[in-house]
C-alpha cells in the first residue's frame, strides 16, 4: 500500500501544480459517515485519494454539504428519467416498453436502484462502488450519454486535468466492466 499512497500523493501535487486546491483529507469517521448517510463503500483508490488530501476546487463533491452529494447522486436518475421522457430512451435489458411513461420511469428507477452505485468525483464525473476495489472506471454522465472518461481514477484525473505521461504502480490498461454501466456504453 506504500507505494499506492506515494503515487497518489504525487498525483495530489500535480494536480496542486494545476491549480487545483485541496484541504486535510476526510477522516476514517468522516469517511464512515458518509458512507452510512448515502449506502455506498468508497473504493480504497477512491478512499485513499479523499484521505490523502480533499479536492475543493469548483466542480469536486463537497463531501461536508449532504445536499451537494446527494443532488449529485439523484442527477444521474434523474437524467435518465429525463430521456425516457423526452427522447423516447428504452434500455433492452428492462423488457417490453410499456406504454404508461409513468410506468416506464417507475421500471427504469427499479432497476437503477438495484445497480451498482456511483459515487461524485467531479462535475458529472462518476466512480463506480462496485466492485469495492481498485481500479473501477470513471464514467462521464450526461441523462444517458455515458463514456468512460479513465480507465481508473488516477487515469481520469490526469486526462480531466492534462497531465501527461503519469503512470502509476495501478493503472489500467483498459477499462473494467461495471454491470448495468458498462452495458450503456
Amino acid at each position: 500500500m506504500n507505494k499506492i499512497n506515494s503515487d497518489i500523493a504525487y498525483l495530489i501535487e500535480l494536480l496542486r501544480n494545476k491549480g487545483i486546491i485541496f484541504t486535510k483529507g476526510l477522516s476514517d469517521k468522516e469517511i464512515l459517515d458518509i458512507e452510512e448517510t448515502f449506502r455506498f463503500t468508497f473504493p480504497p483508490d477512491l478512499k485513499l485519494f479523499l484521505q490523502i488530501a480533499l479536492p475543493i476546487s469548483n466542480g469536486f463533491v463537497d463531501w461536508y454539504s449532504t445536499k451537494d452529494v446527494k443532488s449529485r447522486l439523484d442527477w444521474v436518475f434523474e437524467g435518465i428519467a429525463f430521456d425516457i421522457r423526452n427522447n423516447a430512451f428504452w434500455h433492452a435489458d428492462w423488457g417490453e416498453k410499456p406504454d404508461s411513461l409513468a410506468e416506464q420511469i417507475h421500471i427504469a428507477e427499479l432497476f437503477y436502484n438495484n445497480c451498482p452505485k456511483l459515487i461524485p468525483i467531479y462535475s458529472h464525473r462518476f466512480l463506480p462502488a462496485s466492485p469495492c476495489e481498485m481500479g473501477n472506471p470513471v464514467l462521464s454522465i450526461y441523462q444517458t450519454d455515458i463514456i468512460y472518461y479513465g480507465n481508473d481514477l488516477l487515469t481520469y484525473l490526469c486526462n480531466e486535468f492534462g497531465i501527461r505521461n503519469y503512470k502509476s504502480s495501478f493503472q489500467r490498461e483498459e477499462p473494467k466492466h461495471i454491470e448495468f454501466w458498462s452495458d450503456f456504453l
